[in-house]
């Protein structure tokens, strides 16, 4: 069972703004309609083909870290997983409600590294267009979070935005071998790895990178 402090902030904990995702909100705040129609415009399958046999039989506890306009966490939820969508901005959030309002899926304001308003434990964590927002420092406690999150022979996705970073907010161009290297310091161990896929968006100056890790040994 999937446990989570909903949207209110415990005792404690930071806000949900407090993390390396400040500087980026801003812009998805926004952006968040005309982003919830692009992101609508090509789907979940479309996008994570290359990991789908990887995804555990359902029913299963999934998590969308940064599930922005929820694309990925609707799918998730029609294929019978139990899902928690965690999206900091709140306007990507109602989008993401009124976009998929029968979905069961469970919408809470958090964000990495930290992910203080979650509990329990997940078979998968999915981290899509997410991890290039990280600095430096934060990537290695984001991804020891995450494997906390995981059950023992759990699975991580994170797909990774390539090219030259856009000016317009915070973002890094990190290759897959960094998410890698911290995945094993974090006692994950990588499964996939997928290059080169062209982005579905048609941005010549973007590719992506899926880097898949599993909790436990083999």
């Amino acid at each position: 069972m999937v446990e989570t402090g909903g949207n209110s902030t415990p005792p404690g904990a930071p806000p949900a703004d407090s993390s390396a995702a400040a500087g980026v909100q801003p812009y998805y705040a926004q952006h968040a309609a005309g982003l919830g129609q692009r992101y609508g415009s090509v789907t979940f399958e479309e996008v994570h083909g290359g990991v789908l046999d990887l995804l555990p039989a359902a029913p299963a506890a999934a998590l969308d870290v940064g599930a922005g306009t929820g694309r990925d966490a609707a799918a998730l939820a029609r294929r019978g997983y139990q899902v928690v969508a965690v999206e900091p901005v709140r306007e990507l959030r109602e989008v993401a409600q009124s976009r998929h309002p029968n979905e069961n899926v469970r919408w809470v304001a958090d964000s990495l590294p930290e992910l203080a308003r979650l509990e329990g434990t997940f078979d998968i964590a999915l981290v899509s267009a997410v991890w290039m927002h990280l600095p430096p420092p934060a990537r290695g406690r984001a991804m020891e979070r995450l494997s906390a999150l995981l059950a023992p022979t759990g699975l991580l996705l994170v797909s990774l935005r390539r090219g030259e970073p856009p000016t317009d907010r915070m973002m890094f161009d990190i290759p897959a071998e960094g998410v890698v290297r911290d995945g094993e310091r974090a006692g994950l161990r990588p499964v996939r790895l997928i290059d080169g896929g062209a982005d579905h968006l048609g941005r010549d100056e973007v590719w992506w990178q899926t880097v898949a890790l599993r909790k436990g040994d083999e």
